[in-house]
């Protein structure tokens, strides 16, 4: 079977480029296809970027997507480690209607892969895994676990910060621990949260509440491994208590509403992000910390880049061509880098104990919250 392009990956990234190659012969293939969104809330959230919402618009992925579940950010308040220091971001102020926008996973998997389904020329793999990555002159190879081979012409490693594309095609990775795992969980709670987002620098662990539909928010707390494995055993009544305290009662008290779960927590970045025949996009070339929620929003950027390069290339042009990978790599490589330095120093300054830093950082907030244009440039920048 031999095919112009080839994802493998069916996460959001993944579903999400090989939406925006329709009208080239694909294939994609899949661990698995998405299980169908339950009534409850879905315990892992994103909080996607008003450009990355319209890219998923012009996918006609955005529409499919229950109004009803998904929830506009219209401010935020990120609180230092202090107790006193507070920089906040208004949508309002900013001119624009909204700072992002809270999807479940569950429902946004369900209204890409509701569009793969319908897609022309798009050929499903799913579940299915593949074992082995050969890249030849003229085309790619990968051979299936169940004994299928597909022949393209450019490979898209999507799969993950495990990536097996990455590592079949040699590309190094340095990897590193952060020490920390992310506590998730969904609560009901007291008080209107008024879209908006609430964070807590606590010296090193970082609280997030971010809003839900109704009067419901969905926490990530990235701590340190002994004490998520000491929120993780608790029962939910304590476990609510434990979160109420921690955000300073901002919503009152607190609900479990979805049972807490953990994700250890890891930054990697890819040595590169192209090879012959292949590209790589999302975790499978850079995994950062959620501190800042920019995860899935750097690999959707990933997909709108390699998207955009692959339909500019005229329509005899080799799309696994080297040279022109080599425009998607460049082009994303600012972004991503100015990413990685921001959320890591943010890890990095909030961790260290000194009292000068600390005295530093908690008055680096209250200056950039005095300072109306820098907020906005940081807004804008989020934002993409």
């Amino acid at each position: 079977m031999e095919f112009d392009a080839v994802v493998v990956g069916g996460g959001l990234v993944g579903a999400a480029l090989a939406r925006a190659l329709r009208g080239a012969q694909l294939a994609l293939i899949a661990q698995e296809r998405p299980a169908a969104p339950g009534a409850g809330f879905d315990t892992r959230v994103y909080a996607i970027s008003p450009g990355n919402a319209r890219f998923l618009e012009s996918l006609q992925v955005w529409q499919r997507m229950p109004a009803a579940r998904v929830t506009p950010v219209h401010a935020m308040r990120v609180h230092g480690d202090d107790g006193r220091s507070v920089l906040e971001f208004d949508a309002y102020r900013a001119g624009v209607s909204e700072l992002a926008w809270i999807v479940e996973d569950g429902w946004l998997q369900d209204a890409l892969w509701q569009e793969l389904a319908v897609q022309d020329r798009l050929q499903l793999f799913a579940p299915a895994a593949c074992e082995r990555l050969e890249v030849g002159g003229e085309a790619a190879r990968l051979a299936l676990r169940d004994g299928r081979t597909l022949a393209a012409r450019l490979v898209i490693g999507a799969d993950g910060a495990h990536s097996a594309m990455r590592e079949q095609a040699g590309i190094k990775a340095s990897e590193r621990a952060y020490g920390q795992v992310a506590v998730v969980a969904n609560f009901a709670c007291q008080r209107r949260h008024d879209n908006v987002a609430l964070q807590w620098f606590q010296g090193g662990p970082v609280l997030a509440l971010l809003p839900l539909p109704g009067d419901h928010v969905s926490m990530v707390w990235s701590t340190t491994e002994a004490h998520a494995a000491r929120l993780l055993a608790l029962a939910p009544p304590a476990l609510a208590l434990e979160v109420a305290q921690a955000s300073q009662q901002a919503l009152g008290e607190l609900a479990v509403v979805t049972p807490a779960r953990g994700f250890a927590l890891r930054r990697l970045i890819a040595a590169r992000m192209v090879a012959p025949r292949l590209a790589l996009v999302g975790d499978a070339a850079h995994v950062v910390h959620p501190l800042a929620g920019q995860g899935a929003n750097l690999g959707f950027q990933d997909a709108r880049e390699l998207a955009q390069v692959l339909a500019a290339r005229g329509p005899y042009r080799d799309p696994g061509d080297l040279r022109l990978l080599r425009r998607y790599e460049r082009a994303r490589a600012e972004a991503i880098l100015a990413m990685r330095g921001a959320v890591h120093g943010l890890y990095w300054l909030f961790d260290v104990r000194s009292a000068p830093l600390a005295w530093l950082r908690n008055a680096g907030l209250n200056l950039t919250n005095r300072l109306s244009v820098m907020k906005n440039v940081l807004m804008r920048q989020a934002m993409n």
